[in-house]
């Protein structure tokens, strides 16, 4: 679930380009805290740290605590840019977290037991459909992941959204379909040599009509 951060942030005196470009060049990165029917902050935070925390991963699913001047302000990322050339981060854009309040937000998805999944021991390859799923999340209790078991699924199988267990508090904005999220699809040595007996099958069928009809002749 949602992996609480701590940052110590800096007061930032004017917004703009100006002030962004000095900060990066100090070795900070130029930030804002808004929403809660607040005002914005403008804020700067260590690059050093920005970037250790974005390698670790999950950054966009995070929860902050950012301390500045002795108060504290609950968020979460909602806006990450980079540079174009070397990648590092130039702004951060967080929104602040209250208590109920729910975001929209691309969860990652998640196969487990893959090694136990009777179609892909009997050959299957497992094929995506969706690597990830927009859901409506709690900001405070933002899952890292949706899991989804394949210990039960067999050749030719698909998971649809309609059998996957989310975690509390956790639905998907696509709510007028039952998705399909993944599929274990036979492999195309296997089609392939099914295709060929269907049509050798035929073949057969075909020559003993043509043999019947002779014979009545």
């Amino acid at each position: 679930m949602t992996e609480m951060t701590n940052l110590v942030a800096e007061s930032r005196e004017r917004a703009g380009k100006g002030s962004s470009r000095a900060a990066r060049r100090a070795g900070k990165v130029p930030a804002v805290i808004y929403g809660g029917k607040k005002d914005p902050i403008i804020i700067n935070l260590p690059q050093n740290e920005i970037i250790r925390l974005i390698n670790r991963g999950g950054f966009m699913t995070r929860l902050f605590e950012i301390e500045l001047d002795g108060k504290k302000e609950r968020a979460m990322c909602r806006d990450l840019q980079k540079h174009v050339v070397t990648d590092m981060p130039t702004h951060i854009d967080f929104l602040r977290v209250t208590k109920g309040m729910t975001v929209v937000m691309e969860l990652p998805v998640n196969f487990v037991n893959d090694e136990d999944c009777p179609g892909i021991r009997a050959g299957g390859v497992l094929n995506v459909v969706r690597h990830s799923i927009e859901c409506h999340v709690p900001a405070e209790n933002i899952p890292s992941a949706i899991d989804i078991d394949l210990a039960s699924l067999q050749l030719g199988d698909s998971v649809h959204i309609s059998a996957v267990t989310l975690p509390e508090g956790v639905t998907p904005t696509i709510d007028d379909r039952d998705f399909t999220i993944a599929t274990v699809a036979a492999p195309s040595g296997l089609k392939s040599a099914e295709s060929e007996e269907d049509e050798d099958g035929a073949e057969e069928a075909g020559e003993e009509a043509a043999t019947e009809e002779a014979s009545e002749e």
